[in-house]
């Protein structure tokens, strides 16, 4: 939401461009980190407690964010935003394991995704509109009435989802064992890197698409805008549609579908940026159809990777979140090496990185030899 306010921040804050960038990645930092902290306390407290808290934290820092004196207050506030924010992204996916297994908790996955998916399309346009009326420090009002509302809804509506008898014992010693313990896990572990590659090559595109669609093609910033949207209408469409047949079909062959749709749109795009074939009548496609494949890969993938772990979702679904964003985040910055004028960085990285989650999960099947995953992957099962 505060995306558009940027250049108005670092005006009135006396501050660079680049130390007002900080605080984005101060967020992201902060919600991959406070995942990993959320995420297995909730798996010894319950879900409620330390979603109310992260609300909580999230709203006060919020109003911090809006009272900021100086861009590194800024970015501190938004640090700790970013850790109150984390609670809501882990324990929503612990939430849906603790209720569903299976098919039924990847068509949960996918109306999660539902949510993410239209967060980049409207919240910018919503940041705008703030600022017609207000300064950017109104932005950050408005998130924290958005964080209230969400935890009084909480607090009315969420059930505690993790009954007494499943909870963790012990202290911090317990939960890091824990921790541990699922990343001893080779299957999580596998489909844990599938999550993690495909949501790197969609930050490498997040990251150097603006360049190369402007920079070398010449689309205005206006255009570029409603193709990012279309693109991120893509995501979401392949998630319901993928919501809607994996009681049919199964996580598994889902799964493979949008890998390959996310290979194979890598893989055009690649070829279109080397040797300057088709300009943007397929480089435009191949974008759609790699973000419209990870609507079938997150879900699935996710689900996979949480079946084995229904006593420790939260420690599970942490290790998951937090590894898409550090890692993600780490990657995605290679994209830009080539600027406004080489689009093949970008290429090469989300081939690189498509491909590399299409081979894991080939080696999972490989691997595969139980009756329950087998099951699993390829027939629908029910909710618990």
């Amino acid at each position: 939401m505060y995306l558009p306010a940027l250049p108005r921040i670092s005006a009135d804050l006396h501050a660079g461009t680049s130390a007002v960038q900080l605080s984005v990645t101060g967020c992201l930092v902060g919600i991959a980190l406070g995942q990993l902290v959320i995420g297995p306390i909730s798996d010894r407290k319950g879900r409620r407690g330390p979603l109310f808290l992260g609300l909580g934290l999230f709203i006060v820092s919020s109003v911090a964010c809006s009272a900021a004196s100086s861009v590194f207050v800024l970015d501190g506030c938004r640090f700790v935003q970013g850790v109150g924010g984390a609670a809501g992204v882990v324990i929503s996916r612990a939430i849906v394991r603790d209720l569903f297994e299976g098919p039924t908790a990847a068509r949960f996955f996918s109306t999660l995704m539902l949510v993410t998916g239209l967060g980049p399309i409207i919240a910018p346009q919503i940041g705008a509109l703030i600022l017609r009326v207000t300064s950017w420090r109104g932005i950050f009002v408005a998130l924290a009435i958005a964080g209230s509302v969400l935890l009084v809804v909480a607090f009315a509506k969420v059930p505690e989802t993790l009954p007494l008898e499943r909870r963790h014992a012990g202290g911090l010693r317990s939960i890091v064992g824990t921790m541990a313990e699922v990343g001893r896990d080779p299957t999580f572990v596998g489909y844990a890197i599938v999550v993690t590659l495909g949501f790197g090559a969609i930050l490498a595109y997040i990251a150097g698409s603006s360049f190369i669609l402007q920079g070398i093609y010449g689309i205005s910033p206006q255009l570029f805008g409603t193709i990012f949207g279309i693109n991120a209408a893509g995501m979401v469409v392949g998630a319901q549609i993928n919501g809607h047949f994996v009681h049919r079909l199964g996580s598994g062959p889902l799964l493979s579908i949008g890998l390959t749709c996310m290979t194979s749109g890598s893989l055009l795009f690649l070829l279109a940026v080397s040797t300057n074939w088709g300009g943007l009548g397929v480089i435009l496609p191949s974008l759609f159809l790699v973000l419209f494949g990870l609507g079938f890969v997150t879900p699935n993938a996710t689900a996979l990777a949480l079946q084995n772990h229904p006593q420790s979702a939260g420690a599970a679904s942490a290790l998951l979140g937090s590894a898409q964003f550090l890692v993600g985040a780490g990657l995605a910055p290679l994209a830009g090496i080539g600027g406004n004028h080489d689009a093949l960085p970008m290429g090469i990285l989300m081939m690189s990185l498509a491909g590399g989650a299409t081979a894991v999960r080939l080696s999972l099947l490989r691997a595969t030899k139980t009756k329950t995953a087998v099951s699993f992957e390829s027939a629908p099962i029910t909710g618990v």
